[in-house]
């Protein structure tokens, strides 16, 4: 195979887009849980086939977004929400949060969605946002890529072609300052069934309908309207939370 089969999967999607429904009806509010043994929810962290919780795995509230580490869009939700959702809402046992990758723009984002859960779990949120505080850098690098460099990536077979691109965008030195090994990323960054993993993901939740552009957020299932703090949190209080 060759990069082609990484290029940007959907003609229709883009970073930034709108939900739709799902935020009409009020339910009645749920009680905050306690976490066991004197823990604190926002310390419960886990993988899922498609991503990563972190909260009350039986939180009657479960938030969901589809999201892009290179997406300005997602980077907005993240810098507005991110600290009230997990440190209120999440920590409250009320509602569980996940992040799924969405490849939006195809091979681009595969080198901080591989390196990005390529940690501890424990470590993937914080990462997260600090891949987020840094993605004018990784934009810049990547859109700026010299000529010979696109060439070589593109010559390249699929998993040998992200690692070119994660030195490119200078992501595998970003991760070693947090204290991932270079061996691990690199062995990450060319892991195949991951990167087929991620790939399908992307092409499935596109063509059936789930996500149309990032960030895409459910609740429960059911897509919310916008894209803002101010949005989640009144569709969240709508859920009961």
């Amino acid at each position: 195979m060759k990069l082609a089969f990484l290029l940007p999967l959907l003609a229709l999607a883009a970073c930034s887009g709108q939900g739709s429904g799902g935020n009409s009806t009020n339910a009645a509010p749920v009680a905050a849980q306690a976490a066991p043994n004197g823990s604190d929810w926002t310390q419960t962290v886990a993988k899922t086939e498609e991503g990563v919780v972190v909260g009350n795995p039986d939180a009657p509230i479960k938030l969901v977004e589809y999201g892009s580490r290179l997406c300005p869009a997602c980077k907005g939700l993240a810098d507005e929400a991110y600290t009230p959702l997990i440190g209120t809402y999440v920590k409250s046992g009320k509602v569980s949060f996940e992040f799924r990758e969405f490849l939006i723009h195809g091979a681009a984002d595969l080198p901080p969605a591989l390196l990005g859960a390529c940690g501890d779990t424990a470590t993937f949120f914080p990462v997260l946002e600090q891949m987020y505080a840094n993605q004018d850098a990784f934009v810049a690098k990547w859109q700026g890529m010299p000529a010979d460099a696109q060439q070589r990536i593109q010559a390249a077979p699929p998993a040998q072609a992200i690692l070119l691109f994660a030195e490119q965008m200078g992501i595998i030195d970003f991760m070693k300052q947090r204290g991932l090994p270079e061996a691990k990323a690199r062995a990450c960054l060319t892991d195949m069934g991951r990167i087929d993993a991620l790939t399908k993901q992307t092409q499935t939740k596109g063509q059936d309908g789930t996500v149309s552009g990032t960030p895409t957020l459910l609740i429960n299932g059911n897509k919310v309207d916008g894209i803002t703090w101010e949005s989640l949190e009144k569709a969240l209080k709508a859920a009961g939370a």
